[in-house]
């Protein structure tokens, strides 16, 4: 910053006196950094309205699925042994569960006495194989490498990571032996064990790690056995299996039949409607409200020195007016409320009992005021679910095409454009200047309040040169009155 010293010679304030002058000559200066300011209000509004559609965005999956129209709730009687969820294609009613027998891994405890400090020896240094089983019954080969002095941690840890993910290997510290468990469960090889060594690593595997011959513990995998409606018996590798839309999950043997209820969860459906229908009032409360607030063009936003002469409170409450009506008659709000609300009042072809959402209980407010929010008819929405699941669905979810296409997927479409509008008006937040509208118009006043600050101190060093030029006048003018005055007291 440059030190300036005016008024010795004539006394004048000149350091207020240029301030002065050039608080009038910043004044357009300051209208442009309050345009700029209000446009990153304005672009800052825009995008709050886009995260309320974001958020609507992401229950669109949800909204979609056959569960949230038709989900099954499950009752077991024995859910300590037997457990299950239902597809929407469930069908309603009861079924019996007997299960014998659950499907278990196989687990090779190798003999006692290994050293857990022995180390690899240069005759077993060398690459070694495995074999399991895949869901055919053939083998996977398996190669891992030892090196001389590898400790047995090192070893078990390459015979882990060279399964494939098929088997554990780990070290037992009470009993010293060696563990080797596969980690699924079921029988996949008929013949044998589900773990097999490579004829050239029976050696290391037996003589070496214990896991063959005398002292070798082997728990044999298993597969879950169960009877399915007291006629169907049936063989599973795991402990889930799939039937006739029910996910079975078996946790201990019956001794006897579980049965399991399957009835549709109305409440369930209800809940997941009403948390978007809140949401959709939500965001069209939010873009409605935006085009009724009043404008107040006389509180434009404060400049600096503003600010520092008012209290907190008071800019608080100034700036509330001035961000006011700031999207207030913009297209981009006002089409896409437009186009959102009538996504979701169109008429929807289909061979069910729906046709109009109204006619599963929700209709628009009557108050034309509130922007089109929905209001939810709720005993006249469980009815449809309850009674029509799969007419209410295709009302909601029909994904097809033209006037076929139900109501949240033309909903959905209409969100997308929606956003992109937005989005080209005011950009996302990683966006640069350049790619949206009203970027390019901060980017611009931008350039302007560069090249007024530019001229501002031109300016600023013009009125110091000028008052400058006045003090040496005023200096020059003394000198020579008082030669004068001198010459005058001589005679």
């Amino acid at each position: 910053m440059v030190m300036r010293v005016g008024g010795i010679v004539s006394g004048m304030d000149i350091e207020g006196m240029v301030s002065k002058l050039m608080a009038a000559e910043r004044m357009p200066l300051e209208r442009l950094q309050q345009e700029q300011k209000a446009l990153e209000w304005k672009r800052d509004s825009f995008r709050d309205i886009n995260s309320h559609l974001l958020d609507l965005d992401k229950m669109m999956l949800d909204m979609k699925l056959t569960t949230t129209y038709k989900p099954k709730q499950v009752t077991s009687s024995m859910e300590n042994a037997v457990t299950a969820t239902a597809s929407s294609s469930a069908s309603n009613g009861n079924y019996n569960i007997d299960v014998q027998e659950l499907a278990t891994s196989e687990m090779q405890v190798g003999a006692k006495g290994i050293e857990a400090d022995f180390r690899i020896d240069v005759n077993n240094a060398k690459e070694h194989t495995f074999y399991t089983y895949d869901d055919k019954g053939a083998p996977q080969e398996h190669k891992f490498t030892v090196k001389e002095g590898d400790s047995l941690k090192d070893v078990l840890k390459n015979i882990t990571n060279s399964s494939n993910g098929n088997v554990r290997a780990f070290y037992d510290e009470s009993a010293d032996r060696v563990v080797l468990e596969t980690t699924r469960t079921g029988k996949y090889n008929e013949d044998g064990n589900e773990i097999t060594f490579g004829e050239d690593s029976q050696d290391f595997f037996g003589k070496t790690l214990g896991l063959t011959g005398e002292g070798l513990d082997v728990k044999a995998a298993t597969n879950a056995k169960f009877t399915y409606n007291d006629g169907l018996e049936i063989e599973s590798r795991s402990n889930e299996y799939t039937i006739n839309g029910l996910q079975l999950s078996f946790h201990n043997v019956t001794n006897g039949n579980a049965r399991l209820s399957v009835n549709t969860d109305v409440d369930d459906s209800v809940d997941k409607i009403m948390d978007f229908i809140d949401k959709y009032n939500e965001t069209i409360d939010k873009m409605n409200g935006s085009q009724l607030e009043e404008r107040h063009r006389d509180f434009p936003p404060l400049t600096e020195e503003q600010r520092e002469e008012m209290t907190e409170d008071q800019i608080k409450r100034w700036e509330e007016k001035a961000k006011s009506g700031l999207l207030r008659g913009e297209a981009t709000i006002r089409d896409g409320m437009y186009t959102l609300r009538q996504s979701m009042q169109q008429t929807v072809s289909t061979d069910g009992a729906f046709n109009h959402i109204s006619q599963v209980g929700i209709t628009t407010t009557k108050n034309y005021l509130d922007g089109g929010r929905l209001e939810v008819n709720e005993e006249k929405l469980r009815a449809a679910l309850r009674d029509n699941p799969d007419d209410v669905f295709k009302l909601f979810s029909n994904d097809d095409k033209g006037e076929a296409r139900g109501l949240i997927n033309r909903f959905d479409d209409a969100l997308d454009r929606t956003r992109a509008s937005i989005e080209r008006k005011a950009g996302k937040s990683t966006a640069t200047l350049d790619n949206y509208s009203i970027g390019k118009e901060i980017k611009h006043l931008n350039d302007r309040i560069s090249i007024f600050e530019t001229r501002m101190e031109k300016v600023e060093q013009r009125y110091w040169n000028q008052f400058t030029a006045m003090e040496k006048a005023i200096s020059d003018l003394e000198q020579q009155s008082s030669q004068l005055f001198s010459q005058f007291g001589d005679m």
